[in-house]
């Protein structure tokens, strides 16, 4: 973090403006010298807790792709899932998800020449930022933990009116919240990493990526005790209404109530749980844990923490800025395609998938043996499919394209199918897999009461998972606990994939070994510049 350190004093916000412009509200005021006197009003820290906070999370100021968090680091964990593609060279992202081999239908074996985590270690480099995939979400994220500390550095001394107590503790659980946020990112993706709570600062004390998920955990703790202190509910929904960007709180974006935000922390805790346990190492009290945490989760009608597009580029850009719309288009002109593993997952009359994709075959003939794809995504503009219940997975119209920065209904509601399917309620877990297929328009007959086996109800779960949960950043976790990522000598890989070949050959029983790391090495960036401490964590994975 020390060559992150500063960047929060480069971002202090000016009081929010009142207006339909969402580039007023996330607007950056005199940046080469700001002021922390700009924050030490009331005005002053609701509007610094709101933009650095949007700012920090949504932007990797890496020189990525589409508009930082949405574009590049969920377009790396979605490339790692195998649900899209890239052939272009920018970012490495052609590199980043080629699988050491695969095994066509007649036999023949293609073997990648560079396998992807030579490839990674190469570009973890401090001369090598733009094609460093472990450098944007490091960035990014302890860039908002620090801004987080700046928050709860200021908050007591800010002398507020009314109801003292339930603005700051409304700012404070805000702070916590995002906090938690942070380190479940960190956690989830990194083989190590440092807890810090003091701004504009750093330490050298490289902690696991256990430790790191508990420090999220614990701070999501706090934010649901401090919600849980607050009683004084129009104040507290007052002060949130300020902290949320107007344009952001349409639909489930709307202002949180306090039980709906402790349901939110639930959900961030369950998937902390769920994304961090390989499968086969899951205990019955494991599966317990996930399934009271997701029993007091998101439900169908709560409010979340989302992103909305704009044509100005505040939190992401309606036409490039998140992996949807970086994919939505002919083929051979996208950032991203979509990959057929993806594709084969929709079951037959998913009327997600009608709704979304169309036939537009593309040969891949400059990246990856697994990148050619017969399947394009549709912009919402550009569909004329009337399945009008379905979900719309694009939508360049500013102001339509949502975009999920933590849990949602339908991952609870999968999460907790998957706890009761493996605690040996197959039915009712099946029921919660037909929630999220009638929530989100798919048209499929219900799986529930159907008696269906142990077996074959995981596989229904699976399927949705990678159906519902497309381009939200989760798919990466998937794999990697499932086992799909390793090496097929250490029970990884994937059979009876769909392939279509460079010649365009489709082949539907292939073979992919895809023997990826599964927790990243911490960034040359931060190595480097701030070295590990006699004791701390190793920072490269031995995977």
């Amino acid at each position: 973090m020390k060559k992150y350190r500063l960047i929060l004093l480069s971002i202090i916000m000016t009081g929010i403006i009142t207006s339909t412009s969402c580039k007023k509200e996330l607007e950056v005021q005199n940046p080469n010298y700001p002021t922390i006197d700009q924050a030490k009003t009331e005005s002053g820290i609701i509007s610094l807790a709101s933009g650095s906070v949007y700012n920090n999370s949504a932007n990797n100021g890496a020189g990525g792709l589409g508009d930082g968090y949405f574009g590049t680091v969920i377009g790396y964990h979605e490339l790692l899932a195998d649900n899209i593609s890239a052939t272009v060279a920018n970012g490495n992202l052609n590199n980043v998800n080629v699988p050491d081999y695969v095994i066509l239908d007649d036999g023949t074996k293609i073997s990648n020449p560079s396998p992807q985590k030579m490839n990674l270690r190469i570009n973890n480099a401090r001369d090598r930022i733009g094609t460093n995939m472990f450098y944007p979400e490091w960035q990014s994220m302890y860039a908002l933990n620090n801004a987080c500390n700046q928050l709860l550095d200021l908050v007591d001394g800010i002398g507020f009116s009314g109801d003292v107590d339930t603005k700051k503790n409304t700012i404070k659980a805000w702070a916590y919240w995002w906090k938690g946020f942070a380190y479940a990112r960190l956690g989830s993706v990194y083989y190590a990493g440092i807890i810090n709570s003091v701004t504009s600062s750093t330490n050298p004390n490289y902690v696991t990526s256990a430790a790191l998920i508990a420090e999220s955990n614990k701070n999501l703790q706090r934010a649901s005790a401090i919600l849980s202190s607050i009683n004084n509910t129009a104040t507290y929904m007052s002060i949130m209404g300020q902290l949320i960007p107007s344009f952001v709180q349409t639909g489930n974006g709307a202002v949180p109530t306090q039980q709906m935000f402790i349901r939110n922390i639930n959900t961030l805790e369950a998937r902390n749980l769920l994304a961090n346990i390989k499968l086969t190492d899951m205990t019955t009290a494991n599966w317990q844990t996930l399934l009271t945490l997701t029993s007091t989760g998101i439900g169908a009608n709560d409010n979340v923490f989302e992103a909305v597009s704009s044509d100005i580029n505040d939190i992401f850009n309606a036409n490039g800025g998140c992996v949807s719309s970086l994919t939505a288009g002919i083929p051979s002109t996208t950032l991203f395609t979509v990959s057929e593993r993806l594709a084969q997952e929709f079951k037959p009359g998913d009327m997600r998938f009608s709704k979304n994709f169309i036939q537009n075959e593309y040969l891949n003939q400059v990246g990856g043996f697994t990148f050619s794809t017969r399947w394009e995504l549709l912009n919402a503009g550009d569909t004329t499919v009337n399945n009008n219940n379905a979900i719309v997975l694009c939508d360049k119209t500013p102001g339509n394209q949502v975009v999920y920065y933590a849990g949602s209904y339908e991952e609870n509601e999968l999460m907790k199918a998957e706890a009761l399917i493996n605690l040996g309620n197959i039915d009712l877990g099946l029921a919660s897999v037909d929630n999220v297929r009638n929530y989100q328009g798919s048209g499929l007959a219900p799986v529930s009461g159907t008696g269906l086996s142990l077996a074959a109800a995981k596989e229904e779960l699976r399927k949705e998972r990678r159906v519902a949960l497309v381009f939200r950043g989760t798919a990466y976790y998937d794999a990697r606990r499932w086992g799909v990522i390793y090496d097929i000598s250490q029970g990884g890989g994937r059979t009876n994939a769909v392939v279509l070949g460079t010649d365009g050959v489709l082949n539907t029983k292939a073979t992919i070994n895809y023997n990826f790391l599964d927790y990243w090495d911490v960034p040359a960036d931060e190595v480097v510049l701030n070295p590990p401490a006699p004791g701390s964590a190793p920072v490269k994975n031995p995977n």
